[in-house]
């Protein structure tokens, strides 16, 4: 089944505001929090090995707002513009195809799809308006 959330980007201090977060709202976390040390095949320096790959907390009327840490080891700068992403959940590759076709398109930021560790088929994109969009399917 479709959906849609937003996807936050920190640099560092994902858990600490998904934590506030969750507080603010009284809500809680969806799943597991994972961290770059979860991650198989991820090797980051021992400072950024806690920091949250990813992590989901409901917030109101079921909407979800999911958050990363952006490494600098990588070369990641979080800055506006690259902070905050509409994540659509798809439910199949051909949508997530036709729509990365269609926003990439004039893009100077983006991940072309493809099967990611985690399971998804996955891509990401800066449109031609300025707005990210992460795409995938399971």
């Amino acid at each position: 089944m479709s959906r849609v959330s937003t996807y936050l980007n920190f640099p560092g201090t994902a858990e600490e505001a998904l934590t506030f977060y969750r507080d603010l709202f009284g809500t809680s976390f969806v799943g597991p929090i994972v961290r770059f040390s979860d991650m198989p095949g991820v090797d980051v320096p021992d400072d950024e090995k806690s920091l949250l790959m990813h992590a989901e907390l409901e917030i109101t009327a079921g909407h979800l707002l999911m958050a990363t840490d952006m490494l600098a080891s990588m070369g990641h700068e979080c800055r506006v513009g690259n902070n905050m992403t509409i994540s659509l959940e798809l439910d199949g590759r051909d949508e997530v195809d036709r729509l990365y076709a269609a926003l990439s398109v004039g893009s100077t930021e983006f991940s072309a799809p493809a099967q990611m560790v985690w399971g998804q088929y996955w891509s990401t994109c800066l449109d031609r308006f300025g707005v990210r969009w992460m795409l995938a399917c399971a």
